[in-house]
């Protein structure tokens, strides 16, 4: 694949026109990492992975009623941590695998995109409590994943600050690692409108479905007096519930908000008159 980050706007739309039921691979830009490149190799064969994505995804979507929260969610929030994380690097924040264990920043990568593909493992059990499901199924697939690719000592990290970032992305979570709150703010981006479709074109119409409905588009660009500045696009105020509730509550405690500047801005001109821009 092109080397070069994926567009959300696009994985979402490519999933939604995909067959149902259709295998669908993780893609991230692996630029000049072949580690990371490697491990995603192993993860596109991994049956037993993906059998678990399904799993979820029947409990979340099927019996709950809520979002996809299979292979679309993590391929998408993976892209978006693997974003976020480079674009602190560039301007000169240290990962804290790499302050703290003399690792690499492509050691940090491989950890967030690990994170990202696994933080919800959990919900094939249960929803509730799935955080913490989620370290003891995720563990031996991290296992299987960097055999042979790290020695023991490196791996052992490696899982280490995996899990760490699994389980921070809880509600009352508290990352200790950039690469934490880069997966825990990373969860809370996906919320364009396109992922909300199930439970609002099931008839579930209130404050969460009609919020997520009024997200048109996430941009991620390099902000001024921030390293990150994110963009979101709404066609209705109603979206403002998804910053307010939902995003600033991962956002804070994330060890990130130093580092990220959120602005809000609503299309059409009668909810221009009532909002025009709403900043966080």
């Amino acid at each position: 694949m092109p080397d070069q980050e994926l567009n959300e706007t696009k994985l979402v739309a490519e999933a939604l026109s995909a067959p149902q039921n259709q295998h669908i691979d993780i893609r991230v830009p692996a630029r000049h990492n072949p580690v990371l490149q490697q491990v995603i190799d192993r993860v596109n064969a991994d049956e037993e992975l993906y059998a678990l994505w399904q799993a979820m995804n029947v409990n979340a979507v099927d019996r709950l009623g809520m979002s996809d929260h299979g292979p679309v969610h993590f391929q998408i929030v993976s892209n978006i941590a693997l974003k976020l994380l480079r674009q602190l690097i560039e301007r000169g924040v240290v990962p804290s695998v790499v302050q703290d264990h003399k690792m690499t920043n492509n050691d940090a990568e491989v950890i967030v995109v690990l994170a990202s593909l696994m933080h919800d493992l959990g919900m094939s059990i249960h929803r509730i409590d799935h955080e913490q499901y989620s370290l003891f199924v995720a563990q031996p697939k991290i296992d299987d994943l960097l055999e042979g690719i790290y020695p023991i000592a490196a791996r052992t990290i490696i899982r280490s600050e995996t899990l760490h970032a699994i389980i921070s992305h809880r509600s009352d979570g508290k990352p200790m690692t950039v690469e934490a709150g880069v997966v825990r703010v990373a969860d809370a981006l996906d919320m364009t409108k396109g992922r909300s479709r199930i439970p609002f074109e099931a008839g579930t119409v209130n404050i969460h479905s009609l919020s997520a409905a009024a997200i048109e588009q996430v941009e991620i660009k390099s902000g001024v007096e921030k390293p990150i500045h994110i963009n979101v696009r709404m066609n209705n105020s109603a979206g403002i519930f998804q910053l307010d509730e939902l995003l600033k509550e991962k956002l804070r405690g994330s060890g990130l908000e130093k580092y990220v500047e959120v602005e809000a801005t609503i299309e059409g001109e009668t909810e221009k008159k009532l909002v025009k821009v709403f900043r966080m």
